[in-house]
């Protein structure tokens, strides 16, 4: 039989067969054990109309538990402009997943070379790649990138402060190249420079791993901090969420080498924790140390301005094992997305969305603390995300919250939870929380 979505003939299906050298399907799977074969008729429902398809899958999905969120460690409920996925959907931005005759793709080479232009703006560095896979691997391609830049050294510092699930991933690629990676202790919720001090003077670092605002939601202050490792032969390297470089110091103005981090903040859904973007940038001179593509800008022979792949020679498909990095490739789609909500909300709108964050947080924060049921954890400066100490059973106030439709936080341990806001929380969604808080029962 011809299904429409099974298109070959019995006939076809002879000559394949017959190409491969062998009588019948059941021949072609022979190698596989009779145990795991399945030989039964699938259960498979009748079939549907379009509308009752959309139906179906609309009752499915109002089965999902809808929150509104004030959680975030590292994934953030930020607003997405309608005319990003408009423009996203764009022909002249479509290509193959990996473009290595890349100049045929010039809709793709000129979003990479703005996005690389935007967030070496944004992160006050002098070179951007062509975006990494996550905040977590871009750190990790950092660490790397460390080792390979300095010379007689097998080691990485960490603060304690940085997230730990990007901690977790920077040690599963230490130990398969080869090197170590030492914590950083920190002090009332901050890197301990002391701590660091000491231990960069011993020798043998490569670089500094630290988190700005830190795992914690503090910002912290890194003065000093780049004049330590460079005294000590080592890299600087500043892991930030994108969307708070709006306001904040950036890594350039804090003299770091390499700026890596997660652009999720910069619009793109939670969608259940992914897809997401990483960013990766450095110093002119650590350029061609750093993984992925860069793309550049120039003229063709007529004169007019074309792009195309400037480096990738670091890249597993020309050098092989010897590559820097085995990112060959990046989610260029989630580039495209952050470059086209950067362009949309321009610099002014990045500032704007902050400030909401911001203020919207330490209003949070003020009427929390003012319920008598929480206190402060780290009395230090925080930007859109903190934490408190409950003086009840948190596992219960988050049930309270669940049941009234908000995801509060998240639990950092027994007697902690970290609340975070962005620019989509309304005022009214604030005292809701702030009002389940003052009717929970300790």
């Amino acid at each position: 039989m011809n299904f429409k979505y099974f298109p070959h003939t019995e006939d076809e299906i002879k000559q394949m067969l017959a190409q491969a050298g062998i009588e019948s399907l059941d021949d072609l799977y022979s190698d596989v054990p009779e145990c795991i074969r399945f030989r039964g008729k699938y259960d498979l429902p009748d079939p549907k109309s379009e509308s009752e398809i959309r139906t179906f899958f609309e009752q499915l999905g109002n089965k999902n538990l809808r929150l509104t969120v004030f959680a975030g460690a590292g994934c953030y409920d930020h607003y997405t402009p309608a005319a990003v996925p408009n423009i996203l959907s764009r022909s002249e931005f479509l290509t193959s997943y990996t473009p290595y005759q890349a100049e045929i793709s010039q809709g793709t080479l000129h979003y990479i070379f703005e996005y690389q232009s935007m967030m070496a703006e944004l992160t006050g560095m002098e070179v951007s790649n062509a975006s990494m896979y996550d905040g977590s691997t871009a750190t990790a391609e950092a660490a790397i990138m460390t080792m390979a830049a300095t010379k007689k050294t097998d080691t990485v510092l960490v603060s304690e402060t940085v997230d730990p699930k990007v901690l977790n991933v920077v040690k599963t690629y230490a130990h398969f190249h080869g090197f170590n990676i030492e914590l950083i202790k920190a002090n009332e919720g901050t890197t301990d420079k002391a701590s660091m001090d000491e231990r960069l003077e011993r020798g043998g670092i490569a670089g500094v791993i630290v988190q700005q605002p830190n795992y914690y939601g503090i910002v912290e202050d890194y003065s000093g901090f780049a004049d330590s490792c460079h005294a000590n032969k080592a890299l600087f390297v500043i892991n930030s969420v994108a969307a708070d470089l709006a306001m904040l110091k950036t890594p350039g103005e804090w003299d770091a080498d390499i700026a890596v981090g997660d652009g999720q903040s910069l619009g793109i859904p939670m969608s259940f924790g992914g897809p997401s973007v990483g960013y990766m940038c450095c110093k002119e001179k650590l350029m061609r140390k750093m993984p992925g593509r860069i793309v550049g800008k120039t003229v063709d022979n007529r004169g007019q301005r074309v792009f195309v792949l400037t480096l990738q020679a670091r890249e597993q498909h020309i050098r092989r094992q010897k590559a820097t990095s085995n990112i060959c490739s990046n989610e260029s789609l989630m580039a495209l997305f952050v470059t086209i909500y950067m362009s949309v909300m321009g610099k002014e709108g990045l500032k704007e969305a902050a400030q909401m964050s911001y203020d919207g947080a330490h209003y949070l924060h003020d009427e929390l603390i003012a319920t008598g049921k929480f206190e402060e954890k780290y009395n230090k400066p925080f930007f859109n995300e903190f934490c408190l100490t409950y003086k009840g059973d948190t596992d219960a106030l988050q049930k309270q919250f669940i049941a009234n439709g908000i995801m509060g936080g998240i639990k950092v341990d027994a007697n902690t939870i970290m609340f975070a806001v962005t620019e989509k929380r309304t005022k009214e969604e604030v005292d809701k929380l702030v009002n389940i808080v003052k009717e929970e029962t300790l």
